[in-house]
């Protein structure tokens, strides 16, 4: 079997009107995705999506796209999608960074093989330890009574977990967390994501005053790369510290490790450039003991799929301890699946289909397609 061609196409999904993600990074209310189809010589098509986001990565759709038609369409066209491995190091070989567009590819690929074999993606990762993946529900930098109304919103659907971003001014940031604890119960588990929003001095201010709400992770208090300031808190943090900003890469895990900065890390394909490199960023965390966490960077339907077939298949992601961030579907207009993932209000369920499990909408693609 062989690669034909990329077809790479730009799409813009809205988030639904009271579910933007407000964070220290900014407002992101509108998601420029692409959306990658990899035709092969036998008629298999392989799924793949890109999450780019400038201020996340450094990727738009545009470069996305650019690189997809262009340096990536010279490496793979004409390779057997079946040598994933040899695929990935030649990507990585000639192309630097941008691991939201290798991601997509290697989501691709992974999806020829599974259909292929005719075997869903989880097997080929090793078998499936778990059918449902918990996960939690994320409430944006509102303002208290508006992050409550969310909140109420989520436990009437019958949502498990809470997370909260933070980062954004100290006060309310702790008047916003009070306020989904007031609604939500000491019982509920909750997380708080500050995004690197502050600064050393006041993370270690703040953080003791979150004690009071009973957390059970607090998310990059800090700016990535300091690991120095990110040890120093773990040792005051009231709930263990996770690291996400701050761990793209295989490089990064060990650093992690080598400072014990952090008690959990945070993986996911987009961010890793894969779901090979997010498995072994898991498997480094669990041999310095520490934790691993799937993370979102609010995806739609393929690569939620894909963060599925990772957690599920790896025993080292504890997502009965830190509920998966596998939510980016209930945040957007469409998922652009021609049939949604189970996702909420608890769990999300793993697809058991070939590959990824999941197929396109094509006129939902044609409708949001930015092209």
């Amino acid at each position: 079997m062989k690669i034909t061609r990329l077809e790479a196409v730009p799409v813009r999904v809205p988030l639904k009107t009271d579910r933007i993600a407000i964070t220290a990074h900014g407002r992101h209310a509108v998601s420029e995705y692409v959306i990658l189809k990899m035709h092969t010589d036998q008629g298999l098509i392989g799924l793949g999506e890109a999450t780019v986001q400038a201020l996340w990565s450094g990727e738009t759709a545009q470069t996305c796209v650019g690189l997809l038609q262009n340096q990536i369409t010279e490496i793979v066209v004409g390779k057997d999608p079946n040598d994933i491995q040899k695929i990935m190091a030649d990507l990585n070989h000639h192309v630097k960074f941008n691991p939201f567009t290798k991601a997509c590819i290697e989501m691709a690929l992974w999806d020829i093989l599974g259909k292929a074999r005719n075997l869903p993606l989880y097997e080929l990762l090793g078998g499936k330890c778990h059918d449902k993946i918990p996960m939690k529900m994320m409430i944006g930098g509102f303002e208290p009574k508006q992050a409550a109304k969310l909140a109420e919103t989520f436990l009437e659907w019958g949502v498990g977990c809470l997370k909260v971003k933070v980062g954004l001014v100290p006060k309310e940031d702790l008047e916003r967390v009070a306020a989904v604890r007031s609604v939500a119960g000491m019982e509920l588990p909750m997380t708080i994501d500050s995004n690197c929003g502050w600064s050393a001095p006041v993370a270690r201010k703040i953080l003791p005053q979150f004690e009071k709400f009973q957390l059970i992770l607090i998310e990059q208090p800090t700016r990535s790369g300091d690991w120095a300031t990110m040890s120093e808190l773990r040792r005051i943090s009231p709930a263990p510290l996770m690291a996400d900003e701050n761990v793209w890469t295989l490089v990064e895990a060990y650093q992690a490790a080598a400072h014990q900065a952090v008690d959990i890390i945070s993986v996911y394909p987009g961010k890793n450039g894969g779901i090979i490199n997010a498995k072994k960023i898991a498997h480094v965390a669990h041999s310095a003991d520490m934790g691993c966490h799937i993370g979102s960077n609010l995806e739609l339907g393929i690569a939620s799929a894909a963060m599925l077939h990772l957690a599920a298949s790896t025993p080292e992601i504890e997502s009965h301890k830190y509920p998966a961030d596998i939510l980016g579907p209930c945040y957007h207009e469409t998922d652009l699946l021609a049939e949604p993932l189970q996702i909420g209000p608890k769990f999300a369920v793993v697809p058991d289909k070939p590959g990824l499990g999941v197929e396109l909408d094509d006129a939902l693609l044609k409708r949001y397609r930015m092209d």
